[in-house]
């Protein structure tokens, strides 16, 4: 009888040991489970893209100087923010817009002559790219005061092409920002004054499309007067000045970029734009 008895128990206990997972079965398969929830996660935790339209002082470096500011941007929000600086030296916002099809003629309208209405690879990009929650900062007003051809634009054109952006932007679920030109350093005296223009159209694209508009003219003026830049001899290889600038008045160290970044990134505080929540 206790020879049957321990046949019964010994068939049970095999039993058991095929069904339960030994101790390191059981770490790897609870590791693997671990996993897979972090994964998930991280899945769920989705990016915004915020898309950089401008010139030479928001461009990516060919050389160490100039620094557009927007290459110092991304460097400022957690992760979950990605920028795609898509501004270009040289560029009016019809030449960003158009590149390759703004002719050096002037028509009867006081306007470049288009020779198509194609739009460039950059603007294609962001319109097939943009998503909503996304952001879309424009910046121009620079190189469009040129009288001639093919960077020449308008006023009233200008306002009507930062306007189309914004509501391409608004028609994809994103959200426009828009810039007023950053100044250039010219003193009267020893002040810094503003010497940009397009700060009226910018303003009347804002309020046409309900967008904000950080006007970073005046910030960026207030901000050289607070340096003390002004007045100065011209020297920007040294001192504050060539801390702050490229041998121009106009383009930045990244010294220099990293600040108006900043100046940037304290009007999407001060002006209570959602994206701020992702600063560091």
């Amino acid at each position: 009888m206790r020879k049957v008895h321990f046949l019964i128990v010994s068939a049970l206990m095999l039993s058991l040991s095929l069904v339960a997972p030994s101790p390191a079965s059981a770490a790897v398969i609870g590791a693997a489970g671990c996993s897979a929830r972090v994964g998930t996660a991280a899945a769920a935790v989705a990016t915004t893209t915020v898309w950089m339209a401008g010139d030479s002082t928001m461009a990516n470096p060919s050389a160490t100087c100039p620094v557009g500011w927007a290459t110092e941007f991304d460097s400022l929000f957690h992760s979950n923010i990605v920028v795609n600086n898509l501004a270009v030296a040289g560029r009016s916002i019809q030449t960003w817009l158009y590149e390759g099809n703004v002719t050096s003629t002037i028509g009867s309208n006081g306007e470049c002559v288009l020779n198509s209405t194609t739009y460039s690879s950059r603007w294609q990009q962001v319109l097939t790219g943009m998503k909503a929650g996304d952001y879309l900062f424009i910046q121009f007003g620079i190189n469009d005061g040129s009288t001639t051809c093919p960077r020449h634009v308008g006023t009233a054109r200008y306002q009507e092409l930062m306007t189309t952006m914004a509501q391409a932007a608004l028609a994809r679920g994103a959200h426009p920002v828009l810039l007023t030109a950053v100044a250039a350093i010219t003193c009267s005296g020893s002040t810094a004054v503003k010497n940009r223009g397009f700060v009226t159209q910018t303003n009347a694209a804002g309020a046409a499309t309900g967008s904000p508009v950080i006007d970073l003219q005046s910030l960026s003026v207030d901000y050289y007067n607070s340096l003390g830049l002004c007045p100065n001899n011209g020297d920007y290889t040294s001192g504050p000045l060539g801390q702050f600038f490229c041998n121009d008045h106009t383009h930045f160290e990244a010294y220099g970029a990293r600040r108006i970044a900043r100046l940037v990134t304290g009007a999407l505080r001060t002006q209570k734009i959602p994206l701020a929540d992702s600063l560091l």
